[in-house]
């Protein structure tokens, strides 16, 4: 009896939930994600942070295969690094999003399976987010959502940030740029919902927040509560992180 062929394969990825987005303002970006690593229906961590700061004026956040993930941040650590030695300066972020999409696209035969969203402050002062598929095509937006509930969160930011779908009061128009309050508000309202909705989603919510120079939107900053600088120098860009618990098991 002869047997019949069998067909082999080999798929070295997984998806391992969450999601991340990032909303820019006009003097400030805001870059968001939880904390729950999954396959599946299987939770295997629940404080798996997918944010994490580059440089002063950058956020990166990352989604998808985690191990590809946190592999990628630490190459991108690394280049940045090496630039920092070589210029005795902090990439701009400009330069940073034309890096990772020089990195993703060099692996685009074996890609890291990573969805990015780059987060920060252009040297000109203004808020920008700049979202990455896998082989690293990108543009820079105001505002972006990924990972596994972006089909719930995006709709929402496309509402909320571009005012889709709405239409302004007679002798009015829609503002450029909400204000940082206001945005903090809307990143915890995506993450609640998408907790309510999406098992992939949930245990802690991480909110990097990114000011301009001498930015006023710090005042929106003052009274809340469970915030952390992470900002290594005085007298430029400043970066804060806000940590919330997100009530879902």
């Amino acid at each position: 009896m002869t047997q019949r062929p069998q067909q082999h394969s080999f798929n070295p990825y997984t998806e391992n939930g969450g999601t991340i987005l990032a909303i820019a303002g006009a003097d400030f970006s805001v870059i968001a994600g939880d904390t729950r690593q999954s396959e599946g229906y299987s939770i295997q961590t629940r404080y798996a942070p997918k944010v994490f700061r580059l440089t002063d004026k950058a956020v990166l956040a990352v989604n998808g295969f985690a191990a590809d993930g946190n592999m990628f941040v630490k190459k991108v650590r690394q280049r940045l690094e090496w630039y920092r030695h070589a210029h005795s300066k902090d990439m701009p972020i400009r330069a940073i999003a034309r890096l990772i999409q020089t990195m993703l696209y060099a692996r685009r035969f074996f890609p890291y399976y990573v969805y990015n969203i780059l987060g920060g402050i252009e040297e000109d002062g203004t808020g920008a987010v700049y979202s990455f598929d896998p082989v690293g095509s990108y543009e820079r937006e105001a505002c972006r959502a990924a990972g596994a509930a972006q089909s719930l969160v995006q709709p929402f930011l496309d509402n909320q940030i571009y005012f889709k779908n709405q239409t302004p009061a007679p002798g009015t128009s829609f503002p450029q740029h909400l204000p940082l309050n206001t945005v903090l508000s809307l990143v915890i309202d995506s993450f609640t919902g998408a907790t309510e909705r999406h098992i992939e989603v949930g245990d802690s919510l991480e909110m990097y927040v990114v000011l301009a120079k001498e930015s006023p939107s710090i005042q929106a900053l003052q009274n809340i509560s469970g915030i952390q600088e992470k900002t290594s120098t005085a007298d430029g860009e400043r970066i804060f992180v806000i940590r919330r618990d997100l009530k879902k098991d």
